[in-house]
């Protein structure tokens, strides 16, 4: 998968922008506050997905103009494709001149990864952190995983406005029956699916890992269940996870909320044996937030066939030497773009493009 052009106009701080991109790697560089996120962030909008950032939509229209705009050349699936974006009162988008109903559609045709400071917080940050993790990678990859999840998140609203009620009207204990087993089948269907992706995780982080660390470290992870699973079918998920409920009924009462499921459950790390968590120094939370980000993009290319694009942003300052080499080197199957200040630690590469932005245009662009 390649990106072929970029053209924007009234996102963030970019008044007009045209991007002929590099089939390999396109450095995207300057001072601090002149759209070098922004434009990475524009490319990620065509994932279907919303900004990595966590900004409103309405937040990625330039001040004082009513829409943005971004058209989308790329190569995928053995051919040229062309995707639009308009962001206004709604966000649309058309895929090669056919509207779409919703602009996540457009997860179907274009992949790419992102990896920026906010994920070297993956290692040692809040579970919540880790659970949008595999949440975002697994509703760009599986639609129906998304439904799964909005159907949980909406069960486990309704059985936690229940629990707040009880006991003000203790008739309405029975209702939670109906409650956990919806609970049940739902968060069986989240958990079962995040357990089949963070074993293709594995496989992939594993070997990555090692190599960061030339052979003197290892790296696993694993699911941290809130419920004790040891069933491996989803039905068998989904009769424990409704055990765990119903014991727990009385202290989730109490509590006036839902203490087991997936929205409990966290991704595990541990680094020679060691929770990451608790013990890894800053080089392995980065080499490890890393790895996980190319255990993605691998998982990515083998359920699509495509390899995704990948987008760097910011964060090769935050590595030493040795580890930016590597990160340059391993992801040479995949274009890149990388944005960062100062692009003459870059300037080793043998072939790319460079870019260079101010006030939200790029005023220059020249071969590496």
């Amino acid at each position: 998968m390649r990106v072929q052009y970029l053209r924007a106009g009234n996102f963030r701080n970019l008044a007009e922008i045209e991007l002929y991109a590099d089939e390999r790697v396109n450095v995207i560089y300057g001072s601090n506050a002149q759209g070098k996120t922004n434009l990475i962030e524009c490319i990620w909008m065509f994932t279907g997905s919303r900004s990595f950032r966590g900004a409103r939509d309405q937040e990625l229209i330039r001040i004082g103009e009513a829409e943005a705009a971004a058209e989308l050349g790329f190569y995928a699936q053995q051919r040229e494709q062309q995707a639009s974006l308009k962001i206004g009162e709604k966000k649309s988008a058309l895929l090669n001149g056919v509207a779409l109903r919703s602009p996540t559609e457009l997860a179907e045709a274009f992949s790419a990864v992102i990896f920026s400071p906010v994920h070297l917080d993956l290692i040692k940050g809040a579970p919540v952190l880790r659970r949008r993790f595999l949440d975002a990678a697994l509703c760009n990859l599986k639609p129906g995983y998304a439904a799964a999840l909005g159907k949980y998140n909406r069960a486990l609203r309704q059985r936690g406005a229940l629990l707040k009620d009880i006991p003000y009207h203790s008739e309405l204990y029975d209702m939670l029956d109906i409650w956990d087993d919806r609970l049940a089948s739902f968060g069986a269907a989240v958990i079962y699916t995040r357990l089949s992706y963070i074993r293709g995780l594995s496989e992939i982080c594993f070997p990555v890992y090692r190599d960061i660390s030339a052979g003197r470290e290892e790296m696993e992870i694993s699911y941290d269940c809130s419920a004790a699973l040891e069933g491996n079918t989803r039905e068998e998920i989904k009769e424990e996870l409704l055990a765990a409920l119903r014991k727990f009924r009385r202290e989730d009462v109490s509590m006036g909320t839902t203490g087991v499921g997936p929205h409990r459950d966290d991704l595990e790390i541990k680094i020679s044996s060691m929770p990451a968590r608790v013990y890894a120094s800053q080089g392995q939370q980065r080499s490890a937030a890393f790895s996980l980000k190319l255990g993605e993009a691998g998982i990515i290319k083998r359920i699509t066939g495509e390899q995704p694009v990948m987008l760097l942003d910011d964060v090769l300052s935050e590595l030493d030497d040795t580890r930016q080499s590597y990160v340059l080197n391993r992801i040479e199957e995949s274009q890149v773009f990388i944005t960062c200040c100062d692009p003459s630690g870059l300037m080793r590469l043998s072939g790319g493009s460079s870019f260079r932005m101010e006030d939200g245009k790029i005023t220059e662009q020249k071969k590496i």
